[in-house]
């Protein structure tokens, strides 16, 4: 949101820091998130939290939001003990301050030593991320990337297609595609890519992602598509 609804050349600031806790074994991180954006009129901060809120929809990209996000961040810093709390300012800014706390791990230091330096890593590999959520999509970008991967990303499954279709035999290691997309769905993108008369096309590994459970008929179809499913 800090970018989404921020103003052109606007600034955001991001800082983490490590707050001590009175509780043994405990510590507490506090996230801040400070941007120059669009703000927040008061009474629309009365409601901020409630699911499918939302006070303006003219964001800078052209991705349009459910009204979700914020009732689903609190949902999870609460689940996690902690607290997120806000300031804002119509025409000026918004800030908002996460705090969670953690039990310290006596063992973290052994750990690591311990850690097998043989683990298996994504870095080098060019995968094709296919996803309609911009969220979910800078996410999954995000992680990947900063693991060394190299990501071309597909807003739906026909772009995935079209991508995997116009790539250079073996230029993918793998593709992730999420299930419910429009224009083209996972199954049907998976379905095309793997029809296509190349020998790349079969081998692929294909990983479905997706919030909902499969069905048990469902899994069998997509696994003789050779389409691998990931419950996120």
């Amino acid at each position: 949101n800090a970018v989404k609804y921020n103003r052109e050349n606007g600034h955001i600031y991001l800082s983490c820091m490590e707050i001590p806790s009175e509780q043994p074994g405990m510590t507490t991180m506090e996230f801040i998130c400070r941007d120059t954006g669009i703000g927040m009129t008061e009474e629309f901060q009365k409601h901020i939290f409630e699911p499918f809120a939302q006070e303006y929809t003219g964001s800078r990209t052209k991705f349009v939001g459910t009204g979700l996000g914020m009732a689903i961040a609190r949902k999870l810093v609460e689940k996690m003990g902690g607290t997120i709390t806000f300031e804002s300012e119509k025409g000026v800014g918004t800030t908002f301050v996460i705090r969670v706390p953690f039990k310290i791990d006596p063992d973290a230091d052994k750990r690591e030593e311990q850690k097998d330096v043989s683990e298996k890593s994504i870095k080098g590999l060019h995968i094709l991320l296919a996803e309609d959520n911009e969220l979910n999509m800078e996410i999954a970008e995000f992680m990947l990337q900063n693991e060394g991967a190299d990501v071309i990303k597909a807003w739906n499954g026909q772009e995935a297609v079209e991508l995997f279709r116009k790539s250079e035999p073996g230029e993918f290691d793998v593709i992730l595609m999420d299930i419910m997309m429009p224009v083209m769905n996972g199954y049907e993108a998976t379905k095309m890519i793997r029809s296509l008369d190349r020998e790349d096309a079969k081998e692929v590994p294909i990983i479905a992602m997706t919030a909902n459970a499969f069905t048990e008929d469902r899994i069998i179809n997509v696994k003789n598509r050779r389409m691998y499913p990931k419950n996120l």
